[in-house]
């Protein structure tokens, strides 16, 4: 007999009792083998019973939540500065979770899955972010972000970002990008510091001979030759130049002489680290490269 019909015949025998009725529900979900979440349509006079029922249904919901965090397969983290998009995918392809979290909460979050495989787009900070989940004990891989943009979907966001992402790994003939260490991510520093002192000094050595070609005094090409020609032709053609002129080019002099100063400090570190470093040996040895 069901449920309902059994209580549509308690009401015509007169013999609905709120406490009676909650009773013979609880009595009818346990012979049934299942728990009914229910739904009042009036206020019950207690509140023990409201309360138990409210905990056993946030229970309830609880583990529902938890449920799909055990059976991901594929993470997909679509990370920026402050707010990062997280998508999870069963061995199926089937989205489970979706996840906004600000950067100070991702970790919380990564604590809490089981080790699955953790992909991103290899972009500013991934590196890190790499390092530090695989510390969690999670497998990650890394994409150029050109091999993940045809599997986005529709317009572009952070969360279709984010389910490209964990789209684009799971392909067999995919490409991934090394993870950096520390070292190798100091060393790369190093080298891009290098590089914007040298476009400053080529930046700073065409504008001397632009400024300095107005006053009818012609400069050799080149870093070298402009190094050695400069202060020489400074002291020679003082006459062609007014005291404000004369005070800007040797500031200008000045400027150059700090940065070929870290241009310097900056060879030396890299030549250190050539010289211990294994992967530079080897390639020092190669013609053409080494010395």
């Amino acid at each position: 007999m069901g449920l309902q019909r059994f209580m549509v015949q308690l009401k015509h025998r007169a013999l609905y009792i709120p406490h009676v009725h909650v009773w013979l529900v609880r009595c009818y979900a346990q012979v049934a083998g299942h728990m009914v979440v229910m739904k009042w349509t009036r206020p019950l006079c207690g509140s023990a019973v409201i309360s138990q029922n409210d905990f056993k249904t946030s229970e309830t919901i609880q583990s529902q939540e938890a449920s799909p965090m055990k059976k991901l397969s594929v993470v997909g983290l679509d990370i920026a500065k402050q707010v990062l998009h997280l998508v999870g995918m069963d061995e199926q392809g089937t989205i489970l979770v979706r996840k906004r979290l600000y950067r100070a909460q991702v970790m919380a979050c990564i604590a809490q899955l089981p080790p699955t495989l953790m992909d991103m787009e290899a972009c500013g900070g991934a590196h890190d972010w790499a390092r530090c989940l695989r510390e969690h004990g999670h497998e990650v891989q890394l994409m150029a972000p050109q091999f993940v943009q045809p599997y986005v979907k529709t317009h572009k966001n952070d969360r279709r970002d984010a389910e490209a992402i964990a789209e684009a790994v799971t392909r067999p003939t995919m490409r991934f990008v090394p993870t950096k260490d520390s070292d190798q991510q100091d060393l790369r520093a190093l080298h891009r510091v290098r590089e914007r002192l040298m476009g400053e000094r080529t930046a700073l050595v065409n504008a001397v001979h632009g400024l300095r070609h107005e006053y009818g005094m012609v400069m050799p090409k080149g870093v070298a030759k402009f190094r050695q020609a400069v202060v020489e032709k400074l002291e020679s053609e003082q006459d062609k130049l007014t005291p404000l002129s004369q005070e800007m080019f040797w500031k200008l002099v000045e400027e150059l002489r700090a940065l070929e100063q870290q241009l310097a400090y900056d060879q030396a570190k890299l030549e250190a680290l050539a010289t211990t470093h294994p992967e530079c040996q080897r390639r020092m040895t190669i013609p053409g490269i080494g010395p």
